[in-house]
C-alpha cells in the first residue's frame, strides 16, 4: 500500500467476527490484508468468544474490534473490507448466517453516514455485546456521535445479556 501524505487520516473502527474454520487465523490474516490495504492498526482488542447473535444454531464466533487509521472515503473503506470478507471465503446467503470473516464498520471518525448500503455509526452496534466487550476495551470513552454516549455507558445499557469470553488475556 503506497501512503498519501496529503490525504487526512481518520480513525476508523472496524468488528471481526468468524465462525467457520480456524476462527482465530481467520480473524489474523484479515488484520493482516487490513493492514496491507486499509490502513495501519493502532489498536486492536483481544479476541473474545461469543455466542451467535441473530440466528443462534450455529457455532461460536471469535470477535475482535480493530482500530485502524486510513485514508480512504467510507465507500472505499466499505469496497476494500468487503473484498477481504471474500478473499476469506464470505458468501452472502442468508443475514446473520455463518461466516469465516465479517467486518463491520462501527465508526469512521465523527461521521454520520445513512446512504444505500452504508451506515455508520453501524446501527446495531449498541445493541450487541459482542461488539461493545472489544470496543470498551480500546476506546472506553469514545462517545457515539449520534446517541451521544460514551461506549462504556452504551453497555451498560446494553439488553444484550449474551456472555463475551476474553481469549487471549
Amino acid at each position: 500500500m503506497q501512503t498519501d501524505f496529503s490525504k487526512k487520516y481518520i480513525n476508523v473502527f472496524l468488528g471481526l467476527g468468524s465462525n467457520v474454520g480456524d476462527r482465530a487465523a481467520n480473524l489474523k490474516v484479515a488484520a493482516d490484508l487490513i493492514t496491507k490495504n486499509v490502513g495501519k492498526i493502532a489498536k486492536k482488542s483481544h479476541l473474545y468468544e461469543t455466542q451467535p447473535w441473530g440466528n443462534t444454531d450455529q457455532e461460536s464466533f471469535l470477535n475482535q474490534v480493530l482500530m485502524i487509521n486510513t485514508t480512504l472515503d467510507p465507500r472505499d473503506l466499505l469496497e476494500k473490507i468487503s473484498k477481504i470478507e471474500r478473499e476469506l471465503g464470505r458468501e452472502r446467503r442468508e443475514k446473520w448466517g455463518p461466516r469465516p470473516l465479517d467486518i463491520d464498520i462501527l465508526f469512521y471518525g465523527k461521521r454520520v453516514i445513512r446512504d444505500k448500503g452504508l451506515e455508520i455509526p453501524h446501527p446495531e452496534l449498541h445493541k450487541r455485546a459482542f461488539v461493545l466487550v472489544p470496543l470498551m476495551e480500546i476506546a472506553p470513552e469514545l462517545e457515539h456521535p449520534i446517541l451521544k454516549k460514551q461506549v462504556d455507558e452504551l453497555y451498560m445499557a446494553c439488553d444484550d445479556l449474551s456472555e463475551v469470553v476474553m481469549l487471549d488475556a
